[in-house]
């Protein structure tokens, strides 16, 4: 796996809006390296090119555990400001306008780094964005879904204290299976009672129970994934009834093996029912993905990136002010030659190409037939099972 870096080559794809990054998972080999030298800690690799094996995707127990050593790196208010900018240069080159950044604070704290670091580093690297790219950054702190529910509570004060600095909102993250939201709703009452609006992860691996739980209980704003929606026609009414925008990671459901495989991703179903969908990257350094490779699968998909652009404008957690330069930015746009600059995207990358050759070329039987491919029933979900020229196979689930 080739794990990008630096400013995308190519042709411009469009002003981007992004409302689905973890911060941690933005941190590239390079960096990696050189705050664990700076903190004196030890990784289990020495170089820019073991860590790059290391971040090499294997499964989704592996990227935890790479997601874990990352955020033992980061100790100090300098890392986290560094990991805001670094991504803020990264995001901008790429056509982002308004980026809305995840980061985990209560294991840092557990391992003795106060709150006041965590808060401030990352407010300093949002003010430092915003000077040095013209990058417009919210900030929107998760709560496991392991934590007890009054620790829950303690992350939810924590993130109303900052909220002058650039808190805009409040999420939910991992593992969904045994974790519903429900436990979780009085953090989320703190939070709304302080000004910060719900976006929690639900509906990628869990089905709509889970969906429906962090609308209802946790009063969401919009929903982080949520892909499992399609499971329930009714919820996906409700969903498009009170424009609830929802935060879609293709190429990180393909790699969590949330999805079978990219060609029958949720994504032009949901946005053809009428659900607003923005596009993001989740965990790009660790998903080897950007929010380049993300527009050109989107467009391998079918769905324009004007409606990906106007429902991150609609989801933003930002004031009107920002929302009309936002939508502004975006009526003024030429969508047209981005969707033909995004046609060379697909060609030319293997993810988005091998969508493309999906739809293009129908599955054949061994006796060089076509295959009936079915779209209920056992089977339905086996996928076409391409790999992204790097090794990384789809699988079913």
């Amino acid at each position: 796996m080739t794990v990008p870096a630096g400013p995308p080559t190519g042709p411009p794809t469009g002003p981007k809006i992004e409302l689905h990054v973890h911060l941690e998972g933005t941190v590239r080999p390079a960096t990696l390296l050189a705050m664990a030298r700076r903190n004196g800690e030890t990784l289990p690799a020495t170089t820019v090119e073991e860590l790059t094996e290391l971040y090499r995707f294997r499964d989704f127990d592996h990227f935890i555990e790479v997601w874990v050593l990352t955020t033992h790196v980061m100790r100090t208010a300098e890392d986290f400001r560094q990991v805001v900018v670094d991504y803020a240069a990264e995001a901008s080159a790429h056509g982002a306008v308004y980026v809305e950044g995840i980061f985990s604070p209560w294991f840092r704290v557990r391992r003795g780094i106060s709150w006041e670091e965590i808060f401030n580093g990352y407010a300093d690297g949002v003010a430092e964005a915003r000077e040095r790219f013209g990058l417009h950054m919210g900030l929107t702190p998760d709560i496991d879904r392991v934590l007890p529910p009054e620790e829950a509570c303690e992350v939810a004060r924590q993130a109303v204290r900052f909220r002058d600095r650039g808190i805009v909102g409040v999420g939910l993250g991992g593992p969904e299976a045994g974790h519903p939201p429900e436990p979780y709703a009085r953090a989320f009452a703190i939070a709304a009672d302080g000004g910060l609006a719900a976006v929690p992860h639900a509906g990628e691996s869990s089905g709509p129970a889970s969906i429906r739980g962090a609308l209802d209980a946790l009063g969401a704003r919009r929903i982080r994934h949520g892909i499992r929606a399609l499971d329930d026609p009714g919820l996906v009414a409700e969903l498009v009834d009170r424009d609830i925008v929802l935060d879609v990671c293709p190429v990180s459901n393909l790699r969590t093996r949330s999805v079978a495989d990219l060609a029958g991703h949720p994504l032009p179903a949901l946005v053809d029912a009428g659900v607003r969908c923005s596009l993001a990257t989740d965990d790009p350094a660790m998903f080897d993905t950007d929010l380049g490779r993300e527009h050109a699968v989107a467009a391998a998909l079918g769905v324009s990136a004007r409606d990906l652009y106007e429902a991150g404008v609609a989801g933003a957690l930002c004031d009107a002010a920002t929302r009309q330069r936002l939508a502004a930015i975006g009526a003024g746009a030429d969508w047209d030659a981005v969707a033909a600059a995004l046609a060379t995207a697909v060609r030319t990358d293997p993810l988005a190409a091998g969508i493309a050759a999906a739809a293009s070329s129908p599955p054949v039987t061994a006796a060089g037939r076509p295959a009936v491919v079915p779209t209920a029933g056992p089977g339905a979900d086996a996928g076409v099972g391409f790999t992204d020229g790097a090794g990384t196979a789809a699988v079913p689930r």
